[in-house]
């Protein structure tokens, strides 16, 4: 694009303003999107993992945790793997997967079948 006269370079500084300031509101909507789901290692997230690996490391079975009924059973487990990544794959010696009894037979199953 060849600008020959002042007008002519004039009118393309307006329009390059004008892009500019529909840049800059796009920019805005942009930074002001919320990333919604759910925030890994935010203050509540900590606090709740933290409480659970008092719990656990107190001697309480993931059974135990939940059903204090502050998280469940797949928040348990996922804090469970996060523990073990933290703690070299190794999760205190107590009953994580204690043996669950059936109903219907007195075979005992391990509850990290479920």
């Amino acid at each position: 694009m060849n600008i020959d006269t002042l007008e002519g370079a004039q009118a393309r500084i307006r329009e390059l303003e004008e892009e500019v300031a529909r840049l800059k509101a796009e920019n805005e909507k942009l930074l002001a999107r919320n990333f919604g789901g759910r925030k890994k290692h935010d203050d509540a997230w900590t606090a709740s993992y933290n409480d659970f690996a008092a719990k656990l490391e107190s001697g309480k079975t993931l059974k135990d945790i939940v059903a204090e009924g502050r998280i469940s059973r797949r928040t348990a487990y996922r804090y469970l793997s996060y523990y073990k990544e933290q703690h070299g794959g190794a999760a205190p010696e107590n009953k994580v997967s204690e043996p669950v009894v059936n109903a219907d037979t007195t075979d005992a199953v391990s509850s990290s079948q479920f």
